[in-house]
């Protein structure tokens, strides 16, 4: 097990028991893909020995990739900002000017999940990062230990920036598949799931489901992570061959903190109770 090392918004550091109790009993032996990796918080708790990481996010891929193949440069560039407020926003015109080597972009990248407000990664129509700066007391901007660490992990799977329809083909039978999509709006706001300017509206959500049919046909296992709302429950539970599990989440990235409360999510999978490794835990999961 390794601590992820970004924040992320939907980050599923609390969710893990959760989500590990419905994996099959042997997931360490299986190929282990991740079309939606974000802060990767699964991917580095189970550490798997082949497979992929994917996401849409050039800029967090290129994080990435340079946490991989260059640790120690990423540490000492990262390591030369510091945590200024005039110091930030300059920073960030320099982010969304674009001149800049890959371990600059992965530096500056970090600087601001750990500088930003709430760690947030948030992109206008341009493409142009535009979170303000955030009201943290001493952030530890470098976690050295978990990069090196992460380094060594992330030596074992490919590193992709595809649409998340990639894994249809990339995957054969038996792999092992988790989806963390950004996540249907709950109410009458989206909160934070435009990580990219192109957005995931709901035709987005039905396209990846349409993704799980054909894994499913070909015997890749999966789970997925989305809102507990009716359109979301509706296009999955049409299908005979997936099951929906509720959990309670605490909401990680609000604007205010009153606003961190328990919310309900899904969690779809095509996984026989029987293979999952703590199939007798899974009553604690309520059932669809």
């Amino acid at each position: 097990m390794v601590n992820a090392i970004l924040k992320w918004a939907g980050g599923k550091r609390k969710r893990i028991p959760d989500i590990i109790d419905l994996f099959p009993s042997d997931y360490n032996e299986r190929t282990y893909h991740e079309p939606f990796v974000g802060g990767g918080a699964v991917f580095f708790h189970i550490t798997p020995k082949t497979g992929s990481i994917n996401d849409i996010i050039s800029r967090l891929i290129n994080f990435y990739i340079v946490v991989r193949d260059k640790p120690e440069e990423l540490i000492s560039q990262a390591q030369q900002y510091p945590h200024e407020k005039d110091v930030f926003y300059k920073l960030r015109d320099h982010l969304n000017q674009g001149k800049l080597t890959d371990v600059e972009a992965a530096a500056l990248f970090l600087y601001f999940n750990k500088t930003a407000f709430n760690g947030l990664y948030r992109v206008n129509s341009k493409g142009e990062f535009n979170v303000p700066f955030g009201t943290h007391n001493n952030p530890t901007i470098v976690p050295k230990d978990r990069i090196r660490a992460a380094s060594h992990v992330l030596k074992n799977v490919e590193i992709l920036n595809r649409d998340f329809s990639y894994i249809v083909e990339y995957s054969e039978p038996g792999d092992l598949c988790y989806f963390d999509p950004p996540y249907a709006p709950v109410g009458n706001t989206s909160y934070f799931t435009a990580y990219s300017s192109k957005g995931f509206n709901f035709l987005e959500q039905i396209r990846l489901r349409d993704v799980c049919i054909e894994l499913d046909s070909k015997g890749v296992l999966f789970i997925l992570s989305n809102s507990y709302v009716d359109p979301i429950i509706k296009i999955y539970q049409e299908i005979n061959n997936f099951k929906m599990f509720t959990v309670q989440a605490k909401r990680v990235i609000s604007s205010k903190a009153s606003t961190r409360g328990p919310i309900k999510e899904i969690l779809v999978t095509n996984i026989p109770q029987n293979l999952s490794q703590n199939s007798d835990n899974l009553d604690r999961l309520l059932e669809n």
